[in-house]
């Protein structure tokens, strides 16, 4: 089977939880060949490549960074329809019609398939004032009427870079290297502009389309644009376009996509809203290597009975803020108890801010008058010499706490139940569906909940080791690599099973492998030459 995997951002030229699951299903399926689409966010990114196992033949990449002017000019017929299908398209926008936006975005596709580039066109005056005019038209939402000039041109700026996918020659069938045309399946690793390449090979060439989400884009569009602080200079109006765009696409792809597979029950929710229907969503939850996590796992040690253990990426989401304001709680009824947090990566004001707090909050203590002090609160990174590994970690305490405000899938608590530790959470993002029964729920930004929990845990170690048995039991049934790995094997075979959609009439595999290998046995020469007639 030949698969086409989308990624935006991500693999080959990113690593992380979040993204290692590409290179864990290419490497679980060795018996299929994956062409890798990536779409790049950085030069940077593209100087680290992860090794690549054989069976991901080629990797073609487009940078979403770079300039995209290919110096194609359009002639006035070609600019006739373009400002067409670009009205239809902002129309949709604006005023929140599927049909209109779906007919622009595919109208577009076909002039960019069949005359070039698209970069000029859409810095184009036609194209600002045809913004213009339906930011203008009845119906169009209250915010997005009030959009300036400049606001009409950052977005037009912004909409060039979401829609050059459009223009890629990713799509063409029967040439050399070929193209998602001439895919079995193609397979978007996250929603949004990703799967956009494949939204086109399926409309061009029946392809099927898989989308896995396992952070929903439309959900993570929305998050950024509440964070003021990551991009103060955005205007209402530009916000509430992008926004609508986003809303746009994500309906468009659960339309239209074959299958849908998201990460947990709190992202089908969101595809369920955004119209995907029941009987093409299955939920499949990201696979973790359990052999990492087995030591410590498998140890009698349930590690320090007094100590409570946080990691993450330290930043506001996580709500380090209220975890230490619960700490304070804790350590008035169990002096003795340390908090260690451990971060994979850093927000560094966020992280002064946690410092600051914790030194006010807790000042250094010491035995006697001849003991250096030592503060019950230690910020620590993995590698150290403490904990060189995740594992280890998360095996220094007995229970694992986890006080976010904001979580998709919890990736932290999947790894702590492998790990065989208790837990407390907040109610946030799937950590309900995660756990199951297995460890403490408290709600978010309630640090006195927080509290209560967690020394419900440290006063009763033989709960505490029995929450954690029966976490690592669930952990190793729903969240390890073999489970994700067959399940889309699984669906691979699901999605060929149902028939082609290709307008041609063709059908999966009616090209054999051996056809794409480069060579002089490819060739028609080889073939015996026709007898001459008599």
């Amino acid at each position: 089977m030949r698969i086409g995997l989308l990624t935006e951002g991500g693999y080959p030229y990113a690593t992380g939880e979040a993204r290692l699951w590409c290179d864990r299903l290419v490497r679980g399926l060795p018996q299929h060949e994956f062409e890798i689409y990536a779409l790049s966010r950085s030069a940077e990114q593209e100087r680290t490549r992860v090794p690549l196992p054989e069976n991901a033949v080629r990797v073609r990449t487009a940078p979403l960074w770079a300039p995209a002017d290919d110096g194609r000019s359009y002639s006035r017929r070609e600019r006739r329809r373009f400002v067409d299908c670009f009205k239809e398209l902002v129309h949709g926008i604006c005023a929140g019609e599927p049909e209109p936006f779906a007919a622009g975005l595919y109208g577009l596709a076909g002039l960019a398939r069949e005359q070039g580039g698209m970069y000029a066109a859409l810095r184009s005056e036609s194209a600002v004032r045809a913004l213009e005019s339906a930011c203008r038209a009845p119906g169009a939402a209250r915010t997005v009427r009030t959009a300036q000039v400049t606001d009409l041109l950052e977005f037009v700026d912004e909409l060039e870079v979401m829609l050059r996918p459009l223009s890629l020659d990713w799509y063409e069938e029967n040439s050399e290297p070929g193209g998602l045309g001439e895919a079995d399946i193609c397979h978007a690793a996250a929603g949004g502009v990703a799967a956009l390449p494949g939204l086109l090979a399926k409309r061009f060439f029946g392809v099927p389309l898989l989308v896995t989400e396992y952070g929903v884009q439309l959900r993570a569009h929305y998050l950024a644009q509440l964070d003021t602080r990551s991009e103060p200079e955005t205007r209402p109006a530009v916000r509430a376009l992008l926004a609508a765009f986003h809303l746009r696409l994500a309906t468009e792809i659960y339309a239209r996509a074959d299958f849908l597979t998201p990460g947990n029950a709190h992202a089908r929710r969101w595809q369920e809203r955004c119209g995907a229907t029941r009987e093409r969503l299955r939920t499949v939850y990201p696979g973790m290597e359990a052999d990492r996590f087995a030591t410590v796992g498998e140890a009698a040690d349930c590690g320090d009975p007094d100590t409570l253990v946080w990691v993450g990426r330290v930043e506001p989401a996580k709500d380090l803020i209220a975890l230490l304001h619960a700490f304070a709680e804790v350590r008035r009824a169990a002096p003795g108890t340390r908090l260690r947090i451990f971060a994979t990566a850093v927000a560094p004001g966020y992280l002064t801010d946690c410092r600051s707090l914790a030194a006010q909050l807790f000042p250094d203590e010491a035995a006697d008058t001849v003991t250096v002090g030592e503060n019950p609160v230690s910020f620590e990174e993995i590698g150290g010499p403490d904990a060189p590994t995740t594992a280890e970690a998360y095996g220094a305490g007995r229970v694992v706490v986890l006080s976010s405000v904001i979580e998709g899938f919890p990736v932290t608590l999947a790894e702590a139940m492998l790990c065989g530790r208790a837990t407390v959470s907040t109610d946030v993002g799937a950590v309900c569906e995660v756990i199951g029964g297995t460890g403490l729920v408290v709600p978010p930004r309630n640090p006195r909940a927080l509290a209560e929990a967690c020394l419900s845990l440290l006063q009763d170690p033989e709960r505490a080791q029995r929450l954690g048995a029966a976490a690592r039991a669930r952990a190793l049934e729903l969240f390890t690599v073999e489970q994700n790995v067959a399940a889309f094997q699984e669906i691979y075979l699901r999605l060929l099973a149902k028939g082609s959609a290709r307008p041609d009439g063709g059908i999966p595999f009616a090209r054999p492998p051996e056809a794409r290998v480069p060579g002089h046995w490819t060739s028609p020469t080889w073939a015996p030459a026709p007898e001459a007639s008599v």
